[in-house]
């Protein structure tokens, strides 16, 4: 499917947001995150703090956005663009640990940041419900008759166990996954292998990805 050319507005808006981010990640690494307001990161990108809330709704949502921009549709791209006959719980779960674990140098500075401040991680977790929205399609395609609710489901529920693996991965020193994520404060140590950690929350699911595909077949 080609995907049709992006228009003046929509690339300058995406100039914007992408300035944004850039500005809010440089300046929390040069002051720290408590230190940055959202006057000075619309400043440094050249925009008024109002267009700056066109676009994030708080600094952390700036900072955390450089490490999870676009995230959530290139997995949804990764697993409409693999093989046919590939099965479906192992495509979203490759393309999850490829998404999640594959990072660059400006992506590292921005879980360092994460890792230390609580606000940053709360925000950060909560990226993950987008998941949902660009993978639910996707999976519906897949499916084919077994409706978008199904879809759905499963999509929201991969979304999910994103969210535990990162909670577990992400916990401040001296708890356990049992104690329910990251919590208010505290120094978070990451812990394990992020994508043991990914594909061990994912495991779950498997069964109820195969049965959605099962009821597709003649």
């Amino acid at each position: 499917m080609t995907t049709p050319p992006t228009g003046l507005r929509e690339r300058k808006k995406q100039a914007t947001r992408v300035a944004l981010r850039e500005a809010a990640l440089r300046l929390a690494v040069e002051r720290g995150p408590d230190q940055v307001r959202v006057e000075d990161i619309a400043e440094a990108a050249g925009v008024s703090p109002r267009t700056y809330n066109n676009y994030f709704a708080s600094r952390e949502q700036a900072i955390v956005s450089a490490v999870t921009e676009d995230r959530e549709a290139r997995i949804a791209a990764a697993v409409a663009a693999g093989p046919a006959g590939a099965r479906l719980a192992d495509a979203v779960t490759d393309a999850v640990v490829e998404q999640y674990t594959h990072t660059g140098e400006r992506e590292q500075r921005a879980l360092l940041l994460i890792a230390t401040h609580a606000a940053l991680r709360d925000a950060f977790l909560d990226t993950s419900a987008d998941i949902e929205a660009p993978l639910a399609p996707v999976i519906a395609e897949r499916l084919g008759d077994a409706g978008p609710h199904t879809a759905r489901v499963l999509a929201a529920s991969a979304a999910a166990a994103v969210r535990i693996a990162l909670e577990g991965w992400l916990r401040p020193a001296g708890t356990s996954d049992e104690a329910g994520g990251p919590g208010a404060g505290g120094l978070v140590v990451p812990t394990g292998s992020l994508p043991d950690r990914l594909r061990a929350a994912l495991a779950p699911l498997a069964p109820a990805f195969d049965a959605a595909e099962r009821r597709t077949r003649p």
